[in-house]
């Protein structure tokens, strides 16, 4: 309720008839308003009363009074009687329904709750209304918890020469907010001024939840305050407007998990099929091996292996070799030897036995280099040297080879 709203009488109730009165006024701005005086301080025994309109109380559980007014001096009057006052009391009277009458509540305190005694202090501001020096002051109270669906105000002048001048009747709530990355709605203030009344918080949309549970605090003065918890962007989306949204990626960009990074441009040799991408997928001929980070571009297989050496030495031979041209974009290419021994008259080749000996070792080769013995005499033999590297296991071709043909001596 704002009484400087009002663009025709408050209505308000009085009791008695010969006290408060109803009248027409200005604001510090000259704005016309209505205002209720009462000047009876030559008559002892004042109880004079006003009661506002019913109030609906919105869901609020402590609400707030903001009162402009102006006390004269009782020194300023001349042959003023000690029964002078410079105070007044504000009242309140909870209701379901608008149930007051001329005679309902009665007047007097209980069934009223007194909220408190109202002072002139010196925060007031000195305006000219009507040729005179008004000073208008502003004081704000507040009671709870109330929980009925409705109130009344009351003002008791009680033999003050006194002006309400504007009444403002609110509570207080924490506004809509997007913070940590949650959705917080618009939450009423608690019923004390020192409550605070926690808010669930509901992540933006895709984003997903870190820290459990999401809840700010409101406090007394419509402020959230104590973050606890916090949601971040799912894969595949990154967070835009300072945590606000979550967008998806656009197209040859992708996130891989869930946090505050920026979606990243797809690697040299992959894309994305839609927005929103958690990985790129690896082109035609490319891939990726099972180890790989996504932001690893994907890669190929390694080419055969150059310029193979033999050296025989009665039946032992070393072989030696350099590395492919292509290694396929990786560093960890390794090398295979395949023994054959092959019979001239069949032309036909098997398997070596495991008698064979290889050094340092037969399989992953690292070095460009191996020494074999334990061969037969005069016997020919066929070496594929082949190359392999992280992701030959996902091509649907065989490694790449260089073959080395050679026949033992005599044993020694």
């Amino acid at each position: 309720m704002d009484s400087t709203t009002a663009t025709a009488e408050l209505g308000w109730t009085i009791y008695p008839s010969q006290g408060w009165e109803e009248v027409s006024g200005y604001d510090e701005h000259m704005n016309t308003i209505r205002t209720y005086q009462v000047c009876n301080v030559f008559d002892n025994s004042q109880n004079n009363w006003i009661r506002t309109k019913y109030i609906h109380r919105r869901g609020a559980q402590r609400i707030h009074v903001q009162m402009k007014f102006s006390v004269r001096d009782c020194s300023s009057i001349p042959n003023v009687p000690g029964s002078c006052k410079e105070t007044f009391n504000l009242y309140y009277y909870e209701s379901d329904s608008d149930v007051a009458t001329k005679v309902f509540p009665p007047w007097m305190e209980n069934p009223w709750v007194k909220v408190d005694t109202i002072a002139a202090d010196e925060s007031f501001s000195q305006v000219e209304l009507g040729g005179r020096i008004m000073k208008i002051n502003s004081e704000v109270r507040s009671f709870g918890p109330v929980s009925r669906k409705g109130f009344y105000l009351a003002f008791q002048d009680y033999g003050a020469c006194m002006s309400v001048i504007a009444v403002k009747v609110f509570y207080r709530k924490c506004p809509r907010v997007i913070q940590n990355g949650a959705v917080f709605h618009e939450t009423l203030s608690g019923a004390e001024s020192t409550s605070l009344v926690a808010a669930r918080g509901v992540c933006v949309p895709n984003g997903e939840e870190v820290d459990v549970p999401i809840k700010l605090y409101c406090n007394g003065d419509g402020e959230w305050m104590v973050p606890i918890g916090r949601c971040m962007c799912k894969a595949g989306y990154e967070a835009l407007e300072n945590g606000t949204v979550c967008q998806a990626c656009v197209s040859g960009f992708f996130k891989a998990a869930q946090g505050d990074d920026k979606c990243l441009q797809c690697p040299i040799n992959s894309r994305t099929i839609s927005d929103g991408a958690t990985n790129c997928i690896c082109r035609n001929g490319y891939y990726r091996a099972d180890s790989d980070p996504p932001q690893m571009p994907c890669t190929t297989v390694p080419s055969a292996p150059q310029r193979v050496i033999s050296m025989v030495n009665e039946t032992s031979v070393k072989l030696e070799w350099s590395p492919p041209l292509e290694s396929g974009g990786r560093e960890d290419v390794v090398y295979n030897i395949i023994c054959k021994s092959c019979d001239n008259r069949r032309g036909s080749c098997t398997r070596c036995g495991d008698n064979v000996q290889f050094v340092p070792r037969q399989l992953g080769l690292t070095d460009t280099s191996v020494h074999i013995s334990d061969l037969l005499a005069h016997t020919q033999y066929t070496f594929e040297i082949q190359v392999v590297n992280g992701v030959s296991d996902q091509s649907p071709y065989s490694p790449q080879y260089t073959s080395a043909n050679i026949t033992t001596n005599q044993a020694g």
